[in-house]
């Protein structure tokens, strides 16, 4: 019986591959023992009970980006967290720890260091974080979701997915998928979504734009996050909805994707094989760019800058696109190519690998 400490936590990116992996483990290991390290404001603390895990938290604790006094305070609050990981760690008599970035990721790669207790880290995004950047100082064991990702002994795994994204028959079932949104069959759907939250620029522009990209022949299926006060259309063939929890539909219904290019949904999209216009969000280190350059790059994605993610430019760029078949076919084509849907065994493999050589 292996015990396996899942660390991560914070945002979607962390949560999601970290439960694809202890969803795996629980489906192939029957009597493995799973605990989750994460904090209590993260995604972590709703989503991993309701998964049937036990959820371990621990403060979040910031790295100081500037000398003031929670900079003062940072080494001894940091000392007392990876004191009380090492703490669980015996506690629970943990065979590996398997990080997944976070605010929680760092403390736990030193606790495990200091225990003598394997460590794997997976790294979804293209630009490694800081806690993934530290324990891979530590391991062999690092791997990433982006075969160009620069991380210190990285093996490209790819994202692990969902098992209902994994084993998705876009084909087979986009007719009952296009029931389910009310969406008509004769004509392609242009999929849109900023994530959980909504995307402000996405949702106005194509708000804005809904009637040019309907007169080349498209429906929309937007969702719009359950903050924007976009609710209905009059227009025909525009579906609006503020969250969809099936997005196993809304990818098989899909024939192009609009979207942010989050980590989890370029490796979604791509492993599906459906081509997308990807909008950056324009924030932190230029992650969400570099996500999204590999499939670009080969031809499967178009890459707009926020602030160009105008009516205008989906007049001009868009809405020709969507006016010819061959080459969205073309794109969706290439996307498959930079896909990976195996993502969550070769992570197992990473695992078993250093649960074998029994050290990091």
């Amino acid at each position: 019986m292996t015990r396996y400490l899942l660390v991560g936590g914070g945002t979607a990116g962390h949560v999601n591959p970290l439960l694809a992996v202890a969803d795996r483990i629980r489906q192939t290991e029957p009597d493995a023992v799973i605990v989750v390290l994460g904090t209590r404001e993260g995604l972590e603390s709703r989503l991993v009970p309701a998964r049937g895990y036990e959820l371990v938290t621990i403060d979040r604790l910031p790295f100081p980006r500037r000398p003031n006094r929670a900079a003062l305070r940072f080494p001894k609050r940091f000392r007392t967290l990876v004191d009380r990981v090492a703490e669980l760690i015996r506690e629970h008599r943990i065979d590996v720890v398997v990080g997944f970035g976070g605010y929680v990721s760092a403390p736990a790669y030193l606790a495990a260091r200091r225990t003598a207790v394997p460590i794997v880290i997976h790294e979804a995004n293209a630009v490694p974080g800081m806690a993934n950047r530290l324990g891979a100082r530590f391991t062999r064991f690092v791997g990433v979701a982006f075969a160009g990702t620069r991380l210190r002994g990285a093996r490209y795994v790819g994202m692990p997915l969902r098992q209902e994204l994994e084993r998705l028959d876009r084909r087979g079932i986009r007719p009952e998928a296009l029931a389910f949104f009310g969406l008509d069959e004769r004509r392609p759907v242009l999929l849109v979504t900023g994530g959980s939250l909504g995307a402000l620029r996405i949702n106005e522009t194509v708000n804005r734009a809904a009637a040019s990209i309907i007169g080349a022949g498209w429906q929309l299926l937007h969702i719009v996050g359950e903050r924007s006060e976009l609710r209905h259309s009059e227009l025909a063939d525009y579906r609006i909805l503020p969250y969809c929890d099936r997005m196993d539909l809304a990818y098989a219904a899909a024939d192009l994707v609009l979207a942010r290019s989050g980590s989890g949904t370029v490796s979604e999209v791509s492993a599906l094989g459906l081509p997308a216009v990807y909008v950056p969000l324009p924030i932190g280190n230029g992650e969400q760019r570099k996500n999204a350059r590999g499939v670009e790059e080969a031809g499967g994605a178009i890459i707009v800058d926020n602030a160009q993610f105008t009516p205008e430019w989906v007049g001009d760029v868009l809405v020709p696109l969507l006016q010819h078949p061959a080459a969205t076919a073309h794109m969706a084509a290439r996307a498959e190519t930079t896909g990976v849907r195996d993502g969550t065994d070769r992570t197992i493999a990473l695992i078993h690998d250093a649960l074998a050589q029994g050290h990091t």
